[in-house]
């Protein structure tokens, strides 16, 4: 646990010290504990591992969901070129800030969020701060804030993303939107896309039926893993105990 006094020297010196997956990084002094605990290698090594094999020197990355950044520094450092996406404005301001205390140049941050059309939509966090890694378009309590939305279509036909070999998405719930979107783009280019379930954050009764819906979209992928890459089938996500849980997937082929 960081002592108080620690908080404050990292806030007066302007960052924390630390390390993504051995990779040294200034990081923002205002998130010191989770940082700590990244440096230590207790926050995702799974993830680390799923962006040191899909990620490469000549190929992008694409991360939905970049909350401060963890991903996106060390994607930054291993892919040609970074897009990502955090509208929560409180989180988006340290993923800025962020990127500059280390001077990367290779990533493309947009304040808004990919949804099926574009709009202004009221977001907020499940556990009601703002900034944190939870603020879901799921969620619109009154601590909540209006995000920028826009469609995938508009997104790509604007940029060339013929490149990217891995993308992130992690955005609580909206996953469910937000992925038939892509389904077209997806199962053109192929990409690696490592996907987080949010399954909970739906009504109890319709669980099933919309990850089901969801992984039928994706069913032109071949290989079916979770997030340490070991097999997964689509029944085994459809049980009871699986929709009642946070799952991370990784589709491949």
């Amino acid at each position: 646990m960081l002592t108080q006094a620690r908080k404050m020297f990292y806030r007066a010196r302007g960052y924390y010290l630390g390390h993504l997956n051995g990779e040294p990084f200034r990081l923002d002094p205002y998130h010191s504990k989770f940082w700590c605990k990244a440096s230590a290698g207790d926050w995702e090594p799974e993830t680390f591992a799923v962006l040191d094999r899909f990620l490469s020197p000549d190929s992008d990355y694409l991360d939905v969901g970049a909350w401060i950044g963890p991903t996106v520094l060390y994607g930054a450092r291993k892919a040609r070129r970074v897009w990502c996406f955090e509208p929560d404005p409180t989180a988006f301001r340290h993923l800025a800030w962020n990127l500059d205390l280390n001077e990367i140049q290779n990533v493309s941050a947009f304040g808004v969020a990919l949804s099926d059309k574009f709009g202004v939509a009221r977001m907020a966090s499940v556990r009601g701060e703002p900034g944190d890694s939870t603020s879901s378009l799921l969620h619109d309590g009154a601590h909540g804030s209006d995000a920028l939305t826009i469609a995938w279509d508009q997104f790509e036909v604007a940029n060339d993303l013929s490149q990217i070999s891995l993308v992130k998405m992690d955005i609580e719930g909206a996953e469910f939107v937000v992925v038939p979107t892509l389904a077209a783009w997806l199962r053109e280019h192929r990409p690696a896309l490592y996907l987080s379930l949010h399954a909970p954050l739906l009504p109890e009764q319709e669980r099933q039926e919309r990850v089901h819906a969801l992984l039928d979209e994706l069913s032109f992928y071949t290989k079916l893993s979770d997030e340490k890459m070991q097999p997964l089938t689509v029944s085994d996500l459809l049980t009871e105990d699986s929709l009642n849980q946070y799952r991370t997937i990784l589709l491949q082929g």
